[in-house]
């Protein structure tokens, strides 16, 4: 408070904390439990589950916790697909004041093994399906950790560890008995970690306030209601499902829960549940776009359209055009684990609506503005800090400052100071700004190739293959090149049914389209090597970059 103000009338306020109440995601189960208390949250199968009930799970289980030793602080860790009980644990677990440690599925078990221990993590609990990969990790791990088996009686694969089941664990709860009261908005609430864990561990943390205010910022952004239905289509490991578990919850819609991601049940559920939103990487869109038309509904465009929010990576405007051909009206959001997932949005404009679809969809593959609780973002020269013009030619990197940047990298001070370096969070994306305001990223800085002193932008190029009409996917690094320094080479995973273009067809189909310097040199065809959660694995290419020969 300025010092003006400092001895005035307006200084002596005090409502005695009956104006504040710390922001967190589980004031919004507590809301929801009692206002909607018959109506379905969450389907997953056979099984339907009312907002009554999903709010005594959650207590109960939070009282199981408690009982069980874990405590304010504590670490509690998951190893489970998108099943009703991983909801449950994103609100059992703060409403004790634990941290929320989701692992992703797909990781190797000495990699689960160093979460564990760098998270110090207390409770595990493990769906059978991972039941093999949690043991071995277990055996490598020195620290005494519970084990709660989850078992979905909807699958027969994998087997049940554990000390105890997840059902009779939540019946050694007490309804009424979680009394845990939070004072700080900026307490812990979730540890989630980035890529490349095992050799330098980085840990995540995001607090109650911004995982509140981004699920809010969400809300907003996909326009989700009490009239929504969410399919689960994005992994709830994978920055909290985006902190989506907490913004469907939060105005009282329905969840459709997801096992597996398979294009015949995705496509089915759509249709039988519903389904009004979901969300998935471009891996995912391009897997429904290339699905066999038996398994697609000739309904799905007669419907009021799906909103689907992608994100993760660069989704390629061709995507897009595909998706809104088939009947969906594509979100493009842009964030990092650092950001709780989504924090840009690109926000569509009265003027685009009536734009070629293959126009329209050029746009909304920028990566755009904040979404409205999100706080500042700038794109800047790294190097002086000014921001760049907005020219749409002029590369700078994306930087975020406000109410959704995480508290930090855990136990790892180092990394958090570079991070925050100059009071923003340097995301290491570079981008161009456009003149209406909106960013595009261009590339990682990690991924941008320099050929003969030129900057290529990697995305651009890509851009210019996903036009092809023979090409499903396609990825472009740097090669090693004796004149030039370095040259584009592209990596490209053809439709099913297409045969293999001719290369000098395809160099000429590029060259339609970039300047001859961005034109790739070498193409290798091949299935692209992603992530566990889908993104393409360009550093792996690199390496094979190097090995191809003229």
């Amino acid at each position: 408070m300025s010092k003006n103000l400092q001895n005035s009338p307006v200084d002596l306020l005090n409502m005695g904390g009956a104006d504040n109440q710390p922001l967190s995601p589980q004031h919004f189960l507590r809301r929801s439990a009692y206002i909607f208390r018959h109506k379905t949250a969450i389907i997953y199968g056979s099984r339907r589950i009312t907002y009554g009930e999903f709010g005594d799970r959650c207590e109960l289980l939070a009282s199981a916790m408690t009982n069980a030793g874990i405590r304010e602080g504590d670490t509690v860790s998951v190893i489970c697909p998108n099943v009703p009980e991983m909801l449950e644990l994103h609100f059992s677990v703060p409403m004790i004041g634990a941290i929320l440690n989701t692992i992703n599925t797909r990781l190797d078990s000495k990699t689960i093994a160093t979460i564990l221990e760098h998270g110090e993590s207390r409770m595990l609990f493990v769906d059978r399906e991972y039941a093999d990969v949690a043991e071995e990790a277990l055996a490598i791990v020195k620290r005494n950790i519970t084990v709660v088996g989850i078992d979905d009686q909807q699958i027969s694969l994998g087997r049940l560890i554990g000390e105890i089941d997840y059902n009779s664990f939540l019946s050694t709860g007490v309804e009424g008995k979680c009394t845990f009261y939070l004072k700080d908005e900026t307490m812990a609430i979730s540890l989630s970690y980035t890529s490349g864990t095992t050799g330098n561990p980085k840990g995540v943390v995001y607090s109650h306030r911004g995982a509140a205010l981004n699920a809010l910022g969400n809300v907003l952004a996909l326009g989700l209601t009490a009239t929504s239905t969410y399919l689960w289509t994005l992994p709830l490991f994978h920055c909290n499902g985006w902190t989506h578990p907490w913004a469907v919850t939060a105005v009282g819609g329905t969840h459709v829960c997801l096992r597996w991601v398979e294009p015949a049940e995705i496509f089915s559920l759509i249709a039988k549940e519903s389904v009004t939103h979901m969300a998935a990487a471009p891996v995912v869109l391009s897997m429904l776009i290339h699905a066999p038309n038996d398994v697609k509904p000739k309904t799905i465009k007669e419907r009021a359209p799906v909103q689907i929010a992608t994100g993760g990576a660069a989704p390629p405007s061709k995507v897009i055009d595909d998706m809104e051909s088939m009947g969906f009206n594509v979100i493009h959001l842009y964030g990092l684990t650092e950001t709780y997932g989504p924090s840009l949005i690109c926000e569509m404009q009265a003027d685009w609506v009536n734009m070629p679809l293959s126009r329209r969809a050029q746009k909304m593959a920028r990566q755009g503005v904040p979404h409205v609780l999100a706080g500042e973002f700038a794109v800047v020269d790294p190097e002086t800090m000014d921001p760049v013009p907005a020219d749409g030619k002029t590369i700078g990197e994306i930087m975020i400052r406000g109410n959704i940047v995480m508290k930090g990298y855990l136990k790892n001070e180092d990394d958090t100071k570079k991070a925050s370096a100059g009071g923003w969070f340097h995301s290491g994306d570079l981008a161009v700004l456009h003149p209406d305001g909106y960013a595009e990223v261009k590339d990682r800085s990690k991924d941008i190739i320099i050929s003969g002193g030129e900057n290529i932008s990697s995305l651009e190029v890509e851009e210019t293959l996903y036009q092809h009409p023979d090409i499903m996917e396609a990825a472009v690094v740097a090669r090693p090149d004796k004149k030039w320094g370095e040259t584009p080479c592209a990596f490209i995973t053809l439709k099913p049914g297409s045969e293999k273009p001719d290369v000098d067809l395809l160099i000429e189909f590029c060259r339609q389209h970039l300047a001859n310097f961005k034109v790739p040199r070498h193409f290798v065809f091949e299935a692209l090597p992603k992530t566990q959660t889908g993104k393409i694995q360009k550093n792996v290419l690199r390496e094979r970059a190097k090995s191809v020969v003229e």
